[in-house]
């Protein structure tokens, strides 16, 4: 068994920093960086880039809406075409970073309330999928299994990850439940390790109503501004090596 291990990271902007990504670094096999829509600047991203590759961690670009004050994860009404010019001068913007430290990005994954609305939006999928196309073919494209979002990427050909959530609920059709609900954010660390090390070993994850969701992950996604989350990161790592997975970056 073998899963990758993302964090969102670079999520700081200007004199005000954001997550712990010095101490997640090291734990994680994937970073999405910030591309300076719902946070990130420049310095930032150059900064978070030669992190990831002193520690031989894979970098990919996190797009989202141009929405610093809400931190992107508030839904905005933009056309395919508008996401996708956005997603394409994201994108670009980080893997000309990335090319100047002599890296080259792995994988590309919508933040916030963009990949939610890509999700479930076909149109929105599609924008996102040709931006990634323009930008680079190889680039995996991360969504929600059974998404929208992941099957604009198979039509588009591009090589796609599915995506699981280790602190967050689960409505029982394999969609996250609200950060604006009660209990969508889960802090308990034992049953955040447990639910990671279900999601690789047995395919599935309890749902808020008590039902089973079934699905096959690729990657686990670790938030970088939650509370603690390079304790909560090395305790699912330490959690799913013991029950004998593997945690290592995407093969390309």
């Amino acid at each position: 068994m073998r899963i990758d291990l993302n964090a969102d990271l670079g999520e700081s902007f200007g004199a005000w920093p954001m997550g712990q990504d010095a101490l997640l670094m090291p734990v994680i096999s994937s970073a999405n960086v910030a591309c300076g829509g719902h946070a990130g600047d420049p310095g930032t991203m150059r900064r978070t880039v030669r992190l990831a590759r002193s520690h031989g961690v894979a970098v990919g670009a996190h797009p989202g809406y141009p929405d610093l004050l809400g931190f992107g994860r508030r839904e905005m009404q933009m056309s395919p075409q508008e996401v996708e010019d956005l997603v394409v001068y994201q994108v670009s913007a980080l893997a000309g970073i990335a090319r100047s430290e002599g890296v080259r990005l792995q994988h590309v994954k919508a933040h916030g309330a963009l990949y939610n609305q890509a999700c479930r939006d076909e149109a929105l999928a599609e924008a996102i999928a040709r931006a990634v196309v323009a930008c680079d073919p190889a680039l995996v494209l991360f969504g929600l299994p059974g998404s929208a979002l992941l099957q604009a990427g198979l039509d588009a050909g591009l090589p796609v990850a599915a995506e699981a959530f280790a602190d967050r609920a689960y409505h029982h059709d394999g969609s996250l439940v609200s950060r604006s609900k009660p209990g969508s954010v889960i802090h308990d660390l034992d049953t955040v390790v447990t639910r990671a090390v279900a999601m690789v070993r047995d395919g599935a994850v309890e749902a808020i109503d008590g039902s089973r969701v079934a699905f096959e992950a690729d990657t686990i996604c670790v938030h970088g501004d939650t509370p603690g989350a390079a304790a909560l990161a090395a305790a699912i790592r330490r959690g799913l090596e013991d029950a004998g997975v593997t945690v290592a970056r995407l093969t390309r």
